[in-house]
């Protein structure tokens, strides 16, 4: 079993469900042509959005971000910490559960950052390519012998001022049942850097229930599949806590601040208030 590969349980027949209200064929299918096109249009506009200082492509990423999310349908929720605009001089890494393709413009309409993603994604046709001028970095995540690689490039992103966003459990799991244990690496990445570690929770919700099915992206569920399923769930919302950072120096070694991030991550004890909502 590789380090960057652990299987979740989560299936698509036993959660990527939807428990609640509907949209008709004819929205849903609107809401599904708007998010796509502004996904497109975003990734068309990478080479012009690269030439701004980076505090006003920071700014442009979060509307196109925040844009998309909405495009599809799906509310925006933002809780917790209030969020530095400015990066940090010695970086940030921003770890967060991982339930859906959603969380990706989620993440990035609050905290704009270099994502991870597999090595796989740099050959996909258009998205590849622009992937990779964004910043994008990538991992082999089925060599474990590129293990260190993955690390030192991390931590150099970080070291040079760059927010990092990763999703340590390295599958994505519904949120009905907890979710994996956070996998260490990315966390040395951060102790080499000397870069603070921005715990970041998720959920989907509705109105009729806590847990939201219908944002599942899990096992081998069809991209097209649930994409028409998110457009289709009525009164979707996203939520987004952002967390006290924990300075990366504060931990013994790179697995005790993994489990300290997963802890903040899963604790549901944490009563902070709301930073910001967005409807």
């Amino acid at each position: 079993m590789s380090a960057w590969l652990p299987v979740a349980p989560c299936t698509p027949r036993g959660c990527a469900h939807h428990e609640g209200a509907r949209r008709a064929p004819l929205p849903a299918a609107a809401l599904l042509l708007a998010g796509c096109a502004l996904t497109f249009l975003g990734v068309l506009s990478v080479p012009a959005v690269l030439l701004l200082a980076p505090s006003h492509r920071d700014r442009l990423i979060r509307r196109w971000a925040y844009a998309v999310v909405r495009a599809f349908g799906v509310r925006i929720r933002v809780t917790g910490c209030a969020v530095e605009r400015a990066r940090p001089p010695a970086g940030e890494l921003v770890v967060a559960n991982h339930v859906s393709w959603l969380d990706i413009p989620l993440v990035a309409a609050v905290l704009p950052a270099r994502m991870v993603a597999k090595s796989e994604i740099r050959s996909w046709p258009l998205l590849g390519p622009f992937a990779a001028l964004g910043g994008t970095l990538f991992i082999e995540r089925d060599r474990l012998r590129a293990l260190p690689h993955a690390v030192r490039s991390l931590s150099g992103a970080l070291a040079s001022g760059s927010r990092v966003a990763v999703f340590p459990q390295g599958s994505t799991w519904c949120g009905r049942s907890g979710g994996g244990r956070f996998r260490p690496a990315a966390f040395q990445a951060a102790i080499d850097a000397g870069s603070a570690v921005r715990p970041v929770r998720i959920s989907y919700r509705t109105a009729e229930t806590d847990t939201a099915g219908a944002a599942a992206f899990v096992g081998d569920d069809p991209l097209a599949a649930s994409l028409w399923r998110v457009v289709t769930a009525a009164g979707l919302t996203a939520e987004i806590r952002i967390l006290p950072p924990v300075p990366a120096g504060g931990e013994p070694d790179r697995r005790a601040l993994a489990r300290v991030a997963q802890s903040a991550v899963a604790s549901d004890s944490a009563n902070l208030p709301a930073a910001s909502v967005h409807h």
